[in-house]
């Protein structure tokens, strides 16, 4: 058990609430407290002079009230905090996660979560926090067909990055697929079809690699990143399926009916030493049916 909490976000909206269903049963799985977290945000004139930026807020919180309410009749009772912070979501919330072992957002909330565009709290909490961010959709989001099967049962998919794996994200899909009693899989997408561009005849011309070598060598990759997990975690059945085209599309596709898609949050690179959000983590996290784990590697990895 780990003495540090699943933090919920809550902000009153139905998004919200959604998500602290999510993070209650996280919180139960991982045998963890859960915090219950509301950030009153001030106006920008406000300022952090007036409302400390990451400080208690005065007075009584009608959010927590209702989420205590809406919790009062759980029978399983993790340890819970209730905690109304002020500031500004976007600043807040990802200076939490160097204090919980997980963050859990609604994709879709009051205070500027509205579809998740680029920039917002929770696409910002998602790039910056220290630990992994859940965001959890509200139901009946649709996606298109999956090249992976889609069978019943808990579920965990992972989207693995043969020519820049990281660790740290299969780790996690691997240790979520074991708490959940789910099969793991492992999504690895690879470029098809390849086109080279010849100046000679100003052309595109067809590629010299055989598809089916490519996918071979793929998922040969594929199998050999998952061998060690699947050591440390023998009670996980896990696949790989090597897939080509579009990476994102065939994790949104996946996620249908699925527990829990993970995906990992870039490296830091030399010339761009700032936190980045893959183009992939953000499309997942847009357009998922399922909740999405968004995982920042191994801070000896963050270069």
């Amino acid at each position: 058990m780990s003495s540090m909490p699943v933090i919920a976000a809550v902000d009153g909206s139905d998004g919200s609430l959604v998500a602290l269903d999510w993070a209650f049963e996280t919180a139960l799985l991982r045998e963890a407290p859960l915090r219950l977290v509301h950030v009153q945000q001030y106006a920008a004139w406000d300022g952090p002079e007036i409302m400390p930026s990451g400080q208690p807020a005065a007075g009584s919180d009608p959010v927590l009230d209702q989420v205590r309410r809406y919790l009062q009749a759980r029978v399983e009772r993790p340890g819970r905090q209730y905690s109304a912070l002020a500031g500004a979501a976007g600043t807040v919330l990802p200076e939490l996660g160097s204090t919980a072992q997980l963050l859990v957002l609604g994709s879709r909330g009051r205070g500027g979560f509205a579809g998740l565009l680029l920039g917002s709290s929770g696409m910002i909490t998602a790039r910056d926090a220290e630990c992994p961010v859940v965001v959890v959709p509200k139901p009946g989001r649709e996606v298109g067909d999956a090249a992976v099967p889609i069978e019943p049962g808990p579920r965990v998919v992972v989207g693995l990055q043969v020519d820049s794996p990281d660790e740290a994200t299969l780790a996690f899909a691997f240790a979520e697929a074991a708490r959940r009693g789910a099969r793991l899989q492992a999504v690895a997408a690879y470029p098809w079809p390849l086109h080279l561009w010849t100046s000679v005849a100003a052309q595109i011309v067809p590629p010299l690699a055989d598809q089916d070598a490519v996918e071979a060598e793929t998922r040969t990759l594929a199998e050999g990143l998952l061998a060690p997990q699947r050591e440390h975690h023998p009670d996980v059945h896990a696949e790989s399926y090597a897939v080509p085209g579009d990476a994102a599309g065939h994790l949104v596709a996946a996620s249908r009916n699925a527990s829990l898609v993970v995906v990992g949050r870039h490296r830091r690179r030399l010339l761009a030493p700032a936190r980045m959000m893959g183009s992939v983590a953000q499309a997942v996290l847009l357009h998922a049916a399922a909740p999405v784990a968004v995982v920042p590697p191994a801070s000896a990895e963050e270069h």
